[in-house]
């Protein structure tokens, strides 16, 4: 049984409740102000062994407080308050402050725990120092102090992870999209494939479910599918918090540290942003900062995201830097020392926001009547190039704001990279890679075969991330896909799809087939309402007309595809979809390209992607409904149905349900 210690503080009581004894209840009829001056309790275990917990809390004015105590316990649990304001937080070990976050301590009520991990002061004497002008003596001895948990392993919480309490589970938690356990998650970082694992590393707050306190968290899988959690890779440290960036592998040693060390490198964001590298010589599990950081700065105040590539012709690591509203290229030959090549973005693409997480591919240019099984026979070869195939290089740069709906989003380019700079084909032209609200921070893992091109989005927004109500995580990664590209009239375009592995998931198909009369309805009830499932919708019909397809719960709840076919465009309005009232921006309806009679729409707890089955375009978006949804209704708009003679459609739907195994990594 856990040992628990809770620190209960009222007007006049201090309560140190054990979990292993309901006799081991000790009351201090102190008043507050002498309780928050010295506390000292004796500890039974269940085992009938003790140990003393040696408690001081000190309050020294003006918001400032000091706890010291002697670690006997891995974990202490923080109260959370989203609305609270930020303490400063400071874990003092020998005299030296080894942790330092702004954490948003609770004030006037508890939205949810978090744990601060203390397993490497086990047995040390440590204070803890906070700092808050905001508290007074009385808010903070009862919503700060009287909450703290100490425990050793991290209590269980339903279905929703660790960190809560039953009434605080959410219903929005995804099945098969990858979520950090508790706390804040937006870009992926670092990707690679190394040893049969998929590695992905993540922007983490792991003290509230709000942006703040960097770190790189990480978890691992091998099938893309089923993710394993693993320990926080990398910290803030005295040069600033943690953001985003990559991950190579160093096959050759051209660093000197050992063939196969994987390095990570990353911006260290201080009052300045620098470029720093780490070193893992365990397949990615821990690294070990480089001594030499930071190993580029800039007197940019925008200068971050490192991407890392290979760079064969030349034999030298590629770095590329989002800074500003246009991306830097440096390189080196032993990864620790890099000179400016040079830079792109003026007069191409967007700017009517901060340049962020760049992307460098080189990909074959599918051909134009290629087989649908393009991607699966590129997939499998070795990462050597082949003389018939036509290659480009696409350079890959989120902006936000200035996403075509608002907020963030992901823009592409197309053309050529010398070993030096990158040139675009099609200037003055902005290509987006996806057409939803929710697709941002996109990048590809390294260290696949060439051309096995695979990335991960992160699915929010920027204009109401902090805000969605899940709290106790935000947020979820998009599928990861297949990329590929491709050319059409002239221009080259980035086609993207789920990636196969995804398909292993889904079970038994059911299908249902309609014929849609002009201006009728038709309701299908789906054979299994929990909210995870995939859908092939295939709509024939001779001419052009307006479908609607919505998705629906028995609340009322719904979103509405309408594919256009006279303008050939695709919409998608999640205004009545649930939860909305967070923030005014999520209820605006996106657009898309339509091209196509087949889409493919994966529906998972809170989230919808949609994709022309080709690959050609996509459309992701989050949703938050009270109830699943579990009906499709369809209808042809009677003002502009051109259907058939016989005023109908044909409409083929395939349902899959998808259920995770979690247990399966």
């Amino acid at each position: 049984m856990n040992r628990i210690i809770k620190v209960l503080f009222s007007s006049f009581y201090l309560i140190f409740l054990l979990s292993s004894s309901t006799e081991s209840l000790y009351a201090c009829q102190n008043s507050l102000t002498d309780s928050l001056k010295h506390v000292n309790s004796l500890l039974q275990t269940n085992n009938g062994s003790s140990g003393t917990c040696d408690f001081h809390v000190k309050d020294m004015g003006e918001g400032n407080y000091l706890i010291k105590f002697n670690v006997a316990f891995r974990y202490l649990m923080l109260p959370i308050e989203e609305a609270a304001p930020e303490s400063s937080v400071r874990i003092i070990s020998d005299f030296l402050t080894r942790e330092e976050y702004n954490i948003r301590l609770a004030f006037n009520k508890t939205d949810y725990t978090v744990p601060l991990d203390l397993e490497e002061y086990k047995g040390k004497n440590i204070i803890i120092y906070i700092h808050n002008p905001s508290y007074t003596e009385r808010g903070f001895s009862e919503m700060a102090i009287r909450n703290l948990v100490f425990c050793d392993s991290l209590p269980a919480c339903g279905t929703d992870g660790h960190c809560c309490t039953p009434e605080e589970t959410t219903p929005w938690r995804p099945e098969y999209h990858f979520t950090p356990p508790y706390g804040w998650m937006n870009d992926p970082n670092g990707l690679f494939y190394k040893a049969g694992k998929y590695n992905l590393y993540y922007q983490y707050n792991p003290y509230a479910a709000i942006w703040g306190n960097m770190h790189w968290g990480h978890a691992e899988s091998t099938d893309l599918v089923h993710w394993k959690n693993l320990p926080v890779a990398l910290r803030p440290d005295a040069l600033g918090a943690i953001f985003s960036g990559s991950c190579i592998v160093d096959k050759d040693n051209t660093a000197g540290f050992g063939a196969g060390t994987v390095f990570a490198f990353y911006t260290s964001a201080g009052t300045r942003q620098k470029q720093c590298m780490a070193y893992s010589t365990d397949n990615g599990k821990t690294f070990t900062k480089y001594s030499g950081n930071p190993i580029i700065t800039s007197t940019e105040t925008d200068f971050r995201d490192p991407k890392v590539i290979w760079y064969p012709p030349q034999k030298k690591w590629i770095m590329c830097i989002a800074a500003g509203q246009h991306i830097e290229f440096y390189t080196s030959s032993n990864l620790k020392e890099w000179s400016y090549s040079g830079k792109f973005g003026d007069g191409y693409g967007c700017h009517k926001g901060v340049w962020e997480c760049p992307d460098l591919i080189k990909m074959p240019v599918k051909p134009v009547n290629e087989p649908e099984n393009f991607i699966k026979k590129q997939a499998g070869k070795t990462g050597t190039e082949h003389p018939e195939a036509e290659y480009k290089w696409a350079l890959i740069v989120n902006i936000n704001p200035g996403g075509p709906y608002g907020g963030s989003a992901t823009q592409y380019f197309i053309g050529e990279f010398n070993g030096k700079t990158f040139s675009c084909n099609t200037p003055c032209k902005t290509k987006w890679m996806d057409y939803g609200k929710d697709f941002y921070a996109a990048t590809t893992w390294n260290n696949l075969p060439e051309d096995n091109i695979t990335l991960l989005p992160w699915m929010s927004n920027w204009q109401y991330a902090n805000h969605v109500p899940t709290k106790i995580f935000r947020s979820s990664m998009g599928l990861p896909r297949q990329l590929f590209l491709y050319k059409t009239n002239g221009d080259y375009y980035l086609g993207n799809r789920p990636v196969d592995e995804i398909k292993k998931a889904e079970g038994i198909p059911v299908r249902f087939k309609t014929i849609l009369k002009k201006g009728k309805t038709r309701t299908i009830k789906l054979p299994h309402s929990n909210g995870t499932y995939s859908l092939n919708i295939k709509i024939k019909h001779a001419n052009k007309g307006n479908i609607n397809i919505t998705l629906a719960n028995g609340k009322g709840e719904h979103i509405t595809l309408s594919c256009n076919y006279a303008k050939d465009t695709i919409s998608f309005d999640r205004s009545k979809s649930g939860r909305t009232d967070f923030d005014i921006h999520f209820s605006e309806k996106t657009y898309s390209p339509l091209g196509t009679t087949s889409i493919d729409i994966y529906v998972d707890k809170s989230s919808m992607e949609i994709f022309d089955t080709a690959g050609k375009w996509s459309m992701t978006n989050l949703v938050f409904p009270n109830a699943p949804y579990d009906r499709i209704i369809l209808k042809e708009s009677p003002k502009t149905a051109t259907s058939d003679e016989g005023g109908r459609c044909n409409i083929e739907i395939k349902f899959r349900p998808i259920t995770i195994d979690s247990a399966k990594n």
